[in-house]
């Protein structure tokens, strides 16, 4: 029986960006099928890394608790890259990867029986194809086994708002985002609707009714899927990140008219956010962009992965979290950024917390070295005196 025979949805989105039969029974069949390279996925799952490196005339390499380690093989050369990754492309894909040099997928592997997801992006690079794969975890781990602050529960009670995770590539968003939802997958019924480019975590259904999308997959673009979305009752949205104007007014729109709204976002730390959102719009938007923010968002979570010393446990999350309390939306009003990490530093009995009080309770707690610590401290005195046990006095900043 073919696709059409069993009652798939064949077309979607506008007419100029039609999916057709065959493009859908070519997307089924590669995932039911098994690929030469897919040896190389299943190492990396067998060896706990988190990455998968593929570079012409080098071997396979896998990133191990955050280091690079080679597969025990020979350099992979031109001729032999092209035969293992352009099977791995639908045709979507290879006309993306054709007119743009790169494209994004998702892409399973079995290993011994269990399901495994990859993130893939196909590159090219001085002219020659070459993939970096980031290995998604089929269990979504709780706040506890994340090592997250207990506050991140009172962030996904909120009724509507937005909430966004910021960090560099490779931070763990994702994955605090996807233990988020599986928190009110647990305790609410809702309905949890997801945009992702691509699909990471599958989530299966607790309390909540939930519906993932892939953009390119089940709707043609993000705008579309944004465009779907409104109509389709959700209580709960993950949009992905915010890389632009469009996607952010689209975001501030929903949580704005009733939703709770996640988001991902690249920023060094929570307070910096503001300023990366305002980036995106042209100056004399800031006030109009300023309001949205003070009086939809919700909370702001920074982290940054650590390498671990605790046996058992690969790396840790160090974490920032901005609460919107009244001083927070005030100081984000009157454009007065500079003092927002003042105030997560005073705000501790609402939840907030630094990067200095994040890394001194990780080496209290012998999650990581002190060196580890300090290297990525952004205020090494502070860190020092906090290990200490020397408590700072607090600027006025209001």
């Amino acid at each position: 029986m073919s696709i059409a025979d069993s009652g798939e949805v064949v077309r979607m989105g506008s007419p100029e960006g039609q999916i057709d039969v065959g493009d859908l029974e070519d997307r089924f069949l590669a995932k039911n099928q098994e690929l030469e390279v897919d040896k190389y996925f299943r190492a990396c799952v067998k060896l706990k890394g988190s990455d998968l490196h593929m570079k012409v005339s080098q071997p396979p390499i896998v990133r191990v608790n955050g280091k690079l380690k080679q597969l025990n093989r020979g350099p992979i050369e031109l001729e032999e890259m092209c035969r293992l990754l352009f099977p791995m492309m639908n045709k979507r894909h290879r006309t993306i990867f054709d007119q743009q040099g790169g494209t994004d997928f998702a892409h399973t592997v079995n290993v011994d029986g269990d399901i495994w997801r990859f993130r893939v992006n196909m590159l090219t690079q001085m002219g020659k194809i070459g993939l970096v794969a980031r290995r998604v975890s089929n269990f979504i781990p709780d706040f506890a086994g994340l090592h997250l602050p207990p506050i991140m529960e009172e962030l996904c009670k909120y009724d509507q708002g937005m909430v966004l995770l910021a960090g560099v590539t490779g931070s763990g968003k994702t994955t605090t985002i996807a233990s988020m939802l599986n928190w009110i997958n647990a305790h609410y019924s809702k309905h949890i609707l997801t945009l992702e480019d691509p699909i990471e975590f599958v989530f299966t259904e607790n309390k909540c009714l939930i519906n993932q999308r892939e953009v390119g997959e089940d709707v043609i673009d993000f705008a579309v899927g944004m465009k779907h979305a409104v109509r389709e009752d959700p209580d709960v949205m993950l949009v992905g990140e915010m890389r632009d104007q469009e996607t952010f007014m689209t975001a501030i729109h929903a949580a704005e008219t009733g939703h709770l709204v996640f988001g991902t976002i690249h920023a060094a730390s929570a307070s910096t956010t503001i300023g990366r959102i305002l980036d995106l719009f042209p100056e004399e938007l800031h006030g109009a962009i300023r309001s949205a923010i003070a009086f939809n968002m919700r909370g702001i979570v920074a982290q940054k992965l650590l390498p671990s010393i605790k046996p058992g446990v690969g790396r840790v999350p160090t974490v920032e979290v901005m609460m919107f309390t009244p001083i927070v939306r005030k100081l984000v009003l009157e454009g007065q950024d500079a003092k927002l990490p003042d105030a997560i530093r005073i705000g501790a009995d609402e939840g907030m917390q630094d990067f200095t009080t994040s890394l001194k309770q990780l080496v209290d707690e012998q999650l990581i070295d002190r060196p580890t610590a300090f290297e990525v401290a952004p205020n090494r005195e502070a860190l020092k005196m906090a290990l200490k046990g020397i408590q700072v006095s607090q600027p006025g900043i209001l």
